[in-house]
């Protein structure tokens, strides 16, 4: 695997490495992270990945401080997964002057995760759409874990005619139901076992649970949820009485800790 750190030595490697698959990250890989990778390989002869932790889709009050990175582990793992080609830039690199374009995206944005993160998605759609030009993919993989993610990047190469495909990768799961994500790390033993619940409850809205009782559910069990809502998949608005193809979505905080997770019903 070659490793890069500079967009120019990035865009010479790229030469070597025609037709990418590539799937951003910001670190602290798991096997959901590799899972994409694998389906990155399905569909593309090279494969690249970034690692960057993403200082614009921080808030203040968020832990991009604490952001687990653990780079020779990583690295470790995506050559286990024939990865071919990682770029790792610093700050400097991806922001060497302070970024006055920012990408502005669509009023959807500003719902579920946005309502709670504010200006979250313009940093996601910021970084993304920088990574793909300096690295130029083919296609690109996200996973369905952060669903409302995968919507904003997908309106976004649609809507600036991006020369890419957007592939979506299905959530991976502990045998227990949790969906593996990198802030799983910060969980105590007794969070780690009650974490779990919050997909328990997405099924008990599949099954025709309201959203306020599943809220209270998990207020009851020790969680601060900011949102159980049904929307949606093709566009994530509120579904009309003839809509059939919907996800749950749900994030809340256990502890510390802000888990999110969804389910396609």
């Amino acid at each position: 695997m070659r490793i890069v750190r500079q967009i120019e030595e990035l865009r010479r490697a790229a030469a070597d490495f025609p037709g990418l698959a590539f799937v951003p990250t910001m670190g602290g890989l798991h096997d959901g992270h590799i899972a994409l990778m694998h389906l990155a390989r399905g569909t593309a002869r090279h494969v690249a990945a970034s690692i960057f932790v993403n200082r614009l889709q921080f808030a203040p009050s968020e832990d991009f401080a604490s952001y687990p990175r653990t780079f020779e582990a990583d690295c470790a793992k995506l050559r286990a997964a024939s990865v071919d080609l990682l770029f790792a830039p610093d700050d400097t690199v991806l922001y060497p002057e302070p970024q006055a374009f920012i990408v502005e995206p669509p009023a959807i944005a500003g719902e579920l995760e946005g309502r709670f993160r504010p200006r979250f998605f313009h940093g996601v759609a910021t970084v993304v759409l920088k990574l793909f030009n300096c690295v130029q993919p083919r296609i690109a993989v996200f996973g369905k874990k952060d669903y409302q993610q995968l919507h904003v990047v997908r309106a976004m190469v649609r809507q600036l005619n991006l020369p890419i495909d957007v592939l979506a990768g299905e959530t991976v799961r502990e045998p227990d139901g949790l969906a593996l994500s990198s802030r799983n790390s910060y969980l105590s033993a007794t969070e780690r076992a009650e974490a779990p619940h919050l997909q328990r409850v997405l099924q008990k809205v599949k099954n025709g649970m309201a959203c306020g009782n599943a809220v209270r559910e998990l207020v009851a069990a020790g969680w601060q949820p900011d949102y159980v809502e049904v929307r949606r998949r093709s566009d994530l608005g509120p579904p009309q009485g003839d809509d059939r193809e919907l996800v749950a979505l749900a994030a809340a905080r256990l502890g510390g800790t802000r888990l999110i997770d969804n389910l396609e019903f």
